[in-house]
C-alpha cells in the first residue's frame, strides 16, 4: 500500500505547515493598542502635573506593564486575553487638571486605583457593588469627560491650521477606507508634520531623550486626589475596558480569567503608578483582533495571538521615549487634536450607551452636563461630582412603590 504524501507547505515538501495567522494577529493587536492611544495617554499624565521625563515614564510603564501581564494571563489561562492602558482613564486626567499636591497626589491617586482593581479580584462584593452603578451613568461620566478632548482638533483648527488640517483630513479618508487603522495612520502624518517643522526650525533632539527611562515619584495621598482621581478611574476602566472586554471575549466562546485578570491588572497598576502609569486593564475593542477569526482557524491556539501581543508591547516600549521627546516639541494643541480624533469613537459610543434608554435620560443627561462642566469643588474634580450627582438625580427621580406609577400600572 503506498504511502500518503507529506503535507505540503510554501517552505516545500515534507515540512509541516505552521500557521502564522496567530502571531500576527497578536502584532496587529499591539501596533493599534499602542498607537491608537498613546497621545491620550500623554495628554493625561501632562493635564496632571506630569513633566516630559515623567510623561515618557508614565507611557513607558504602563507598556511594560501591559506587556509583562499579557504574557502571563494568555500563557497561564491558554485563552486569548489581552490587555491595555486605561484609555477612558487617561482621558479623564486630561479632563481632570494637577490635583492639590500636583504630580505626587496624582500618583498617589494611580496606587488608588490599582489598590482598588487588586481588590476587585479579591474581594467578590466589591465587584457586586460595582455592577450596582446603573452601566448609563458610567458611560455619561465618560462622555462628558471625553468632550473636552474631542473638542481640540477643531479648536486646533483655528490656532495651528497648517498643522491640524492634514491630519484630520487623513483621518477621515482613512475612516473610509481602513477604520482600524484611521488613527495611527493620522498619527504617522501628525509626527511626520512635527518632524518637518522641527528639522526646518532646526531644533535640536537630544540623543539622551530618546533613551527610555524610568523615573520614580514617591506618592503623597490626600482625600481630594482619592476622590478626584483613583475612584473615578477605577470606575471608569471598570465600566468602560474591563467588563466589555469580558463581553468581547464571551462573544468570541471564550470565558475570561476574571480573578487572575484583575489581580494582575491591579497589581501591574500598583507597580508602575510609582513610575507614572496611571492604569492597565483588559482590553476591549482591541481584544476582538486577538480572539477573532484574524488569529487563525484553530481557537485552541489564539491564546498565542496575546502572548504574541505581550511581546510585541514590550518592544514597543523601547520607543516610547523618542515619541515623548517628539510630541513634547509640537506646537500648542497638537498632541490633543490627536489624542481627541482618537476618542471621537469612544465619546459616540458612550453618549449612545448613556441615553438609550428614552425613559432614564434626566441622570444621564445630568452626569453628562456635570462632568463636561470641568467644576471643581473642595478640591475634587468634575468626574466625581458628576456620578454623584447623577446618583441622587436617579434616585430622586425613580418611580415609588405605590406612587403614580404602580397606582398606573394597577
Amino acid at each position: 500500500m503506498p504511502k500518503s504524501p507529506a503535507p505540503a507547505t510554501s517552505a516545500g515538501p515534507g515540512l509541516v505547515r505552521t500557521d502564522s495567522r496567530p502571531a500576527i494577529a497578536g502584532i496587529v493587536t499591539a501596533l493599534v493598542g499602542f498607537t491608537s492611544s498613546f497621545a491620550v495617554v500623554l495628554a493625561g499624565l501632562t493635564a496632571v502635573g506630569a513633566n516630559p521625563a515623567q510623561a515618557a515614564s508614565g507611557l513607558l510603564a504602563v507598556t511594560l506593564t501591559v506587556g509583562l501581564g499579557v504574557l502571563f494571563l494568555s500563557w497561564r489561562s491558554r485563552v486569548p486575553v489581552t490587555l491595555a492602558w486605561s484609555t477612558p482613564g487617561a482621558a479623564l486626567l486630561a479632563a481632570s487638571g494637577v490635583p492639590d499636591g500636583g504630580w505626587p497626589a496624582a500618583v498617589g491617586g494611580f496606587l488608588g486605583a490599582g489598590l482598588l482593581l487588586a481588590l476587585t479580584g479579591l474581594v467578590p462584593a466589591l465587584g457586586r457593588l460595582m455592577a450596582r452603578i446603573p452601566p448609563s451613568l458610567a458611560q455619561a461620566m465618560l462622555a462628558g469627560v471625553l468632550l473636552q478632548l474631542c473638542l481640540a482638533p477643531f479648536k486646533a483648527l483655528g490656532s495651528v491650521p497648517l498643522f491640524v488640517a492634514p491630519v484630520i483630513l487623513c483621518w477621515l479618508l482613512m475612516m473610509k477606507f481602513a477604520p482600524r487603522w484611521a488613527v495611527p495612520a493620522a498619527l504617522l502624518v501628525a509626527l511626520g508634520v512635527i518632524g518637518v517643522s522641527l528639522a526646518s526650525a532646526g531644533t535640536p533632539v537630544a540623543p539622551a531623550a530618546l533613551v527610555p527611562a524610568l523615573a520614580w515619584t514617591m506618592p503623597t495621598f490626600s482625600v481630594q486626589a482619592m476622590a478626584g482621581i483613583a475612584v473615578p478611574l477605577f470606575v471608569v476602566t471598570m465600566a468602560s475596558q474591563n467588563i466589555p472586554g469580558v463581553a468581547v471575549l464571551r462573544s468570541f466562546g471564550y470565558e475570561t480569567p476574571w480573578r487572575p485578570a484583575m489581580l494582575v491588572t491591579g497589581a501591574g497598576t500598583l507597580a508602575g503608578a510609582p513610575f507614572g502609569g496611571h492604569a492597565i486593564n483588559l482590553a476591549a475593542l482591541s481584544a476582538a483582533l486577538a480572539a477573532g477569526e484574524e488569529a487563525g482557524a484553530d481557537r485552541s491556539r489564539r491564546w498565542i495571538a496575546g502572548f504574541t501581543s505581550g511581546a510585541a508591547y514590550l518592544v514597543l516600549a523601547a520607543f516610547s521615549a523618542a515619541l515623548v521627546s517628539l510630541v513634547s516639541k509640537a506646537p500648542a494643541g497638537m498632541l490633543e487634536a490627536v489624542a481627541g480624533l482618537a476618542l471621537l469613537g469612544t465619546l459616540a459610543s458612550a453618549a449612545s450607551a448613556a441615553l438609550a434608554d428614552a425613559e432614564d435620560r434626566i441622570a444621564p443627561a445630568v452626569t453628562f452636563l456635570m462632568a463636561a462642566s470641568g467644576l471643581v469643588f473642595g478640591g475634587i474634580g468634575s468626574a466625581f461630582w458628576a456620578l454623584l450627582a447623577g446618583l441622587v438625580v436617579r434616585l430622586v427621580l425613580q418611580p415609588r412603590p405605590g406612587g403614580r406609577a404602580g397606582r398606573k400600572s394597577a
